[in-house]
């Protein structure tokens, strides 16, 4: 219900920090989340510096902490969301947060303790202090009353959207085989175990596009001892027109994560047609549901017998990629993510009981 005193338009202030760069899956959120809340009755205010590197480890502590609030005090919204899942110490808006996933907690182990503390225990803390907490899928939402004092009616789960134009490609499948697989090439993803799979799938091809890791080192090197090397390849982060082009040609997406919150690749995968195999994982069961095959993330005889059926049965397999494609545009739609979105902000406002930080 709205409050007496809410405008009807209602100004948001969201960290669109990550938008800036090498945006992967929170950029993704946010620019969708910044198209869509217009319609919702959303009047939604970016808060970013471009000349400010969200990848550098300080200058991210150092944009959530200072500089994040001082620009949410600003700019003349009424709430702050916080898309990344980090939030300042003190905010001067009421804050609304969103929790993509617990993966600093569950499956970074690799990565620096500093980090790790501060994308985990230290921002775990800091959700105690918003009005609503968004999580990208009902796995996470389990894990977070697993693992924190949140009270289960502050935690909503809200599907993000899949920009529209992945339900605009048109597939055109080049002859060749090649599996593609989207997603910051980092050990969580497990792109190993697909390598593995391409030693049984005789003239396949492998391209993995995203953001690198010393993770990519590491799947080269087991390239190289399986006599695949030649049929891998790592682009790198790729623009928007290349990754809707390698959806039209590839023949089938992979998406084996041992861990994700929502798995964006997976999603957009469903949206624009493609046949896709996944891990058997985390949110992916909820999000690819009985709409391609699920797989352990260790068996790679499993992920290579599935993608050769695939194969074997081309027309069959972009049949059911394209009966299953109406459906995933229509979960995966922005206008539905924003709609719930607007409705987490303005039961936020309306909610002044103050949480105290934990």
């Amino acid at each position: 219900m709205r409050a007496n005193d809410e405008p009807a338009v209602l100004k948001v202030a969201l960290d669109a920090q990550q938008t800036v760069g090498t945006a992967t899956g929170i950029g993704e959120y946010v620019r969708g989340l910044l198209g869509a809340l217009p319609e919702a009755g959303i009047e939604p205010i970016p808060l970013r510096v471009t000349s400010f590197d969200p990848w550098r480890f300080d200058r991210r502590v150092v944009w959530d902490q200072a500089l994040l609030p001082l620009a949410a005090l600003r700019s003349g919204a009424a709430l702050l969301h916080c898309t990344s899942g980090s939030l300042p110490v003190a905010s001067p808006l009421p804050v609304v947060a969103t929790v993509h996933d617990l993966a600093w907690a569950r499956a970074q182990e690799h990565a620096p303790f500093y980090a790790r503390w501060y994308f985990g225990r230290f921002s775990a803390r800091r959700w105690n202090g918003a009005r609503a907490v968004i999580v990208d899928s009902a796995f996470t939402r389990d894990e977070l009353l697993a693992t924190s004092s949140l009270e289960p009616e502050r935690i909503v789960v809200v599907h993000p959207g899949v920009d529209r134009a992945f339900g605009l490609v048109a597939r055109n499948p080049d002859p060749a085989a090649v599996l593609l697989a989207v997603g910051t090439v980092e050990r969580r993803k497990n792109v190993a175990v697909v390598i593995a799979a391409l030693a049984e799938l005789e003239g396949a091809r492998l391209v993995c596009v995203g953001p690198r890791t010393p993770y990519q080192d590491e799947c080269l090197a087991l390239a190289r001892r399986l006599g695949v090397s030649e049929r891998v390849a790592f682009p790198g982060y790729v623009g928007r027109d290349e990754l809707l082009a390698l959806y039209a040609r590839s023949s089938i997406a992979v998406v084996p994560s041992r861990y994700e919150g929502f798995g964006y690749g997976a999603a957009q995968a469903l949206c624009a047609g493609i046949p896709l195999v996944a891990a058997r994982t985390s949110s992916l069961v909820e999000v690819v549901g009985d709409d391609a095959p699920l797989l352990s993330p260790d068996d790679s005889a499993a992920w290579a017998l599935a993608c050769r059926e695939i194969l074997a049965n081309r027309e069959e397999a972009e049949r059911r990629a394209a009966a299953t494609r109406a459906r995933a545009l229509v979960r995966f739609s922005w206008e539905a993510s924003a709609a719930a979105t607007a409705s987490v902000y303005r039961t936020a406002l309306a909610n002044r009981r103050a949480f105290a930080a934990g």
